[in-house]
This record gives structure tokens, C-alpha cells and sequence, in this order.
């Protein structure tokens, strides 16, 4: 940074003491670079403007305790860039300044969106690298290496479609951002609705996609609607409550145009916490290989969700999706009526 410093204010810069690194511009003020390796060096008065690079992989009391001090007498600004180091005090502050907007500004940027990085070095990294340390360097994702409730050794990955088993669609809706006067409150805080569709047989669930977005009621209504007449679904599962009030007279004319009618059944809550409820319909299954998810583009923000649960300052749209399948996946219906005696399917959960 010394280097590039000094060619940037070369027209202002009146002098440069090499082996402190302090610039003095023509104006009488100066630029100084610290490492923060020893934080009692960073103490000063009246700093105008901090930028503490790499974050994350300071001590806290950096910033507490030493550097915003300085910027009290002059009500001075700070910047702070860096690489996410799982979730410490660097997301702490990420989360805060998300809260404050206004006073304060937040970004995140990912390397992946870098125009100047070729695409092929990219994709080396992402065939070479972890998914928890790909995420995190290229990125800039906050979430931890360990802890949580699903952990990635338990991932299992299969592209091919089982012989065995039958669809099941489950829907987690966040509103419709075209609905007048419709609930929009998960659509402000940039939740997504989710699709699960995933066959379901005596070895478990393969995940065939998750398709996920923020879409209006009539789009969110044809999707559903087209991925249960492609896999030919035996029930679609939506979320008992106002939205699904709001997108059921949309798949009915849909479902007329289209003549596909799938079995559309009521999902809940059953006065569970979404974290329990979640926990309890997923977590066994992954542990013991239950669930087998196919390839595809969905797979990161999926893993992302899952890996990052139950924090709760996390999106988890598209797990929460899945969990239903619980729920729709274990009903009865019409042919099953003639069984009089039944055997648990999955001797892990008991249904």
C-alpha cells in the first residue's frame, strides 16, 4: 500500500519519511501506516480518518479501545475492508452497521463478480478449495468453519435420479411484492420464496432442485404449478396462513389454462420454533445419509442456508422450504387408503 500511495499523491504530497511510512501532504496534513500487531503503537489525537484493513483478523479492542477514541475530538470516519473470518467481531460490526443505515454503510462484494479475474482461476479455486474456505475467501461470506446444527461432511451429492420413490413439492412463500396491500414483511427484509422438489422413497429423499426467488404471486403460482406437472407430484404443500389465501385463486385459473391439478394440502408451523421444527424434520436425516441432493445451481445458497443455521440473522428460505416435505411427504392419501397394516419407512424418525 506504501508504494501505491505515493504514486496516487504524487502532485500533494510535500514529503515521505520511508522508514516510519508518514506522508505529509502540501496542506499539512499526514498519512501514516501502522500494523496492528501492537495495538498501544495506534494510539493518537484527533485522527480525521481510519482505515483498518483486513478486519477480521484483528483484536477487538483495536477498534474499542484504542482507535475510535482518536476520532472523538474531530468526529472523525473509519473504514473497515477485509476477508470475513467466520462469525466474530468483523460480522458483529457488519450486522450493526446493516442495522444503522444511515449513520453507518455496509457492502459486500464478491470476488466471483471481479471482471479482472479470469473465470478459469476462479473455478480452480472452487474445484480445489473446501466449499466453507471457498465461500469465505471468494465470496466474502461470515459463516463459520464449525458448530450449528448441519455439518457439511454430511453433504451427500448424487446427480442420478433413484428408480424409487415419488415427488413431493414443498413451498415456503415471502410474500408478493405485487399484491396490493398483501403481507410484504419477509419481502423487506430480502427473503426469498423457495421450491422443493424432491423424491421421496424407502432409501430417503434425493433433492432433485430447490428453485428460489423473489417473484410476483402469478409467477410464483406458474412455477409451482409447471415443476408439479413435470414431476407429476403427488401433493404440493403450502403454508396454512394468509399467503397462501393470497396465491390460491392464481393457481386455480393457472391450474384450468394449464390442466394440470395437483393436490395442493396444508402445511404448519404445529407450535413448534422454526428452529426446532427444522432441526427435527432434517437434521437425523442428514446425519445419517438420508437425504441426497442433486447437482445443480442452487447447491451453494442451499449449502450456504444450511451450513449457516440457526443464526438468525441469516436467510434460511430454502431449508425451511425443505423441512415441509416432512410434513407433505408422510400423509396418507387416497392410494394408501386400503392398507390396514403399516411398517416405519425410516427407522431413524419413525414414520
Amino acid at each position: 500500500m506504501w508504494s501505491l500511495l505515493k504514486i496516487l499523491g504524487k502532485d500533494v504530497i510535500q514529503s515521505a519519511l520511508e522508514n516510519q511510512a508518514i506522508l505529509t501532504l502540501i496542506n499539512g496534513r499526514q498519512i501514516e501506516i501502522k500494523g496492528s500487531d501492537r495495538p498501544d503503537t495506534l494510539r493518537g489525537v484527533g485522527l480525521s480518518y481510519v482505515v483498518l484493513d483486513e478486519y477480521a483478523f484483528m483484536k477487538p479492542e483495536v477498534w474499542e479501545q484504542i482507535v475510535r477514541p482518536t476520532l472523538a475530538d474531530v468526529e472523525g470516519g473509519a473504514m473497515f475492508i477485509g476477508t470475513p473470518e467466520g462469525k466474530n467481531h468483523f460480522y458483529d460490526l457488519y450486522i450493526e452497521a446493516i442495522k444503522q443505515q444511515g449513520e453507518w454503510s455496509a457492502f459486500q462484494f464478491n470476488s466471483t463478480d471481479n471482471p479482472t479475474l479470469n473465470p478459469a482461476e476462479v473455478d480452480q479455486a472452487r474445484n480445489t478449495m473446501s466449499e466453507h474456505a471457498f465461500r469465505q475467501e471468494f465470496e466474502a461470506s461470515f459463516e463459520a468453519a464449525s458448530g450449528g446444527i448441519f455439518k457439511e461432511d454430511h453433504l451427500v451429492y448424487d446427480s442420478e435420479e433413484p428408480a424409487d420413490g415419488s415427488y413431493y413439492i414443498s413451498v415456503d412463500l415471502a410474500g408478493f411484492a405485487d399484491v396490493a396491500g398483501e403481507i410484504k414483511s419477509k419481502i423487506n427484509r430480502l427473503d426469498e420464496t423457495a421450491i422443493s422438489i424432491v423424491k421421496v422413497g424407502v432409501d430417503g429423499w434425493w433433492i432433485k432442485e430447490i428453485d428460489s426467488g423473489r417473484w410476483g404471486v402469478r409467477e410464483t403460482s406458474l412455477r409451482i404449478l409447471k415443476h408439479a406437472k413435470e414431476t407429476q407430484a403427488i401433493a404440493v404443500g403450502i403454508e396454512k396462513g394468509a399467503l397462501m389465501n393470497a396465491i390460491l385463486p392464481y393457481m386455480t385459473d393457472q391450474m384450468a389454462r394449464l390442466n394440470s391439478y395437483p393436490n395442493i394440502v396444508q402445511t404448519t408451523h404445529g407450535g413448534k420454533k422454526k428452529e426446532d421444527r427444522i432441526a427435527w424434520a432434517l437434521q437425523g436425516r442428514f446425519e445419517h445419509g438420508r437425504i441426497k441432493i442433486n447437482v445443480g445451481p442452487w447447491n451453494r445458497k442451499f449449502t450456504s442456508q444450511l451450513l449457516d443455521f440457526p443464526n438468525r440473522l441469516s436467510h434460511d428460505d430454502l431449508i425451511d422450504s425443505l423441512s415441509y416435505i416432512d410434513q407433505v411427504a408422510t400423509t396418507v392419501y387416497g392410494r394408501h387408503s386400503e392398507m390396514e397394516t403399516w411398517e416405519p419407512i425410516d427407522a431413524h424418525t419413525g414414520f
